[in-house]
């Protein structure tokens, strides 16, 4: 499964999820997400988070992972422990979008998510 795009770059103006990614049975446990913002508008804010399923039809309550909310273009990387989430085979992203302010309330950013699995060099600073 990995590396992969778990959400090609897109723009969306409002809340989402998604595609269903398949992680397979021997996926690896720490796996590095980059997040990229490619478009944003002022005074707006964008939320991304994972959520796991076992049967990729009922999902977790809380996020696996969830970015820091972000308002610029950038690229942001975190790693994703699913050492912890045994039972997880299957994950989705979800994002939320929201605007303030002046002019058109409706936001817009143009993102991507991609996920690799983690350098051993990373698993190796977790364990310590």
């Amino acid at each position: 499964m990995l590396p992969t795009f778990l959400l090609e770059e897109q723009v969306v103006r409002a809340n989402g999820s998604g595609p269903v990614t398949d992680l397979g049975s021997g996926h690896p446990s720490l796996v590095s997400l980059t997040l990229g913002i490619t478009r944003v508008i002022e005074q707006e804010s964008l939320d991304v988070a994972l959520v796991g399923s076992a049967d990729g039809e009922t999902w977790t309550e809380k996020p696996l992972l969830a970015f820091p909310q972000k308002f610029y273009c950038g690229v942001y990387t975190l790693l994703l422990d699913l050492s912890g989430h045994p039972g997880v085979r299957y994950i989705r992203t979800d994002w939320k979008v929201s605007r303030w302010g002046r002019g058109d309330a409706t936001p817009l950013f143009g993102f991507y998510l991609f996920a690799q699995p983690a350098p051993v060099r990373a698993m190796a600073s977790t364990a310590a």
